[in-house]
């Protein structure tokens, strides 16, 4: 496996999260949650980021991995398996999830579109840096 790579990708998930849920939908996300700045500042910022970049570690190692076992591939079956994971296993369990809590189809579609375009970042590092 390729550490700088899955490092990359890693981060590169971690600033698409920055992005969307940020400048990009971030109030349209609170909207949906139902929270407001004040709630979002009384979290434990440096336990969020932190657990959260560990876990884009994760995902990254475990994608790298994959894409490991197939060898050398295109750039497109590289970002079809990485899009495809977030497609294929990652949208339809957050979609079981949020029909059975009752969150709103807007609410889904911002998540679940920023799964995808974490696992397209990420695929594109493992395009560019293997």
């Amino acid at each position: 496996m390729n550490w700088i790579a899955i490092l990359v990708a890693a981060l590169a998930g971690f600033v698409v999260g920055g992005i969307w849920y940020g400048p990009l939908l971030g109030k349209a996300w609170m909207k949906e949650r139902g929270l407001t700045e004040a709630d979002l500042q009384q979290g434990n910022m440096v336990l969020i980021y932190g657990t959260t970049f560990a876990l884009s570690i994760v995902s990254a190692i475990f994608l790298g991995h994959l894409l490991a076992h197939f060898g050398a591939m295109s750039a497109r079956s590289t970002m079809m398996i990485s899009v495809g994971i977030a497609l294929g296993f990652i949208v339809p369990a957050i979609g079981t999830n949020y029909l059975f809590s009752r969150a709103s189809l807007k609410l889904f579609g911002i998540d679940a579109g920023y799964w995808i375009a974490f696992y397209a970042a990420m695929g594109a590092v493992f395009v560019f840096l293997g």
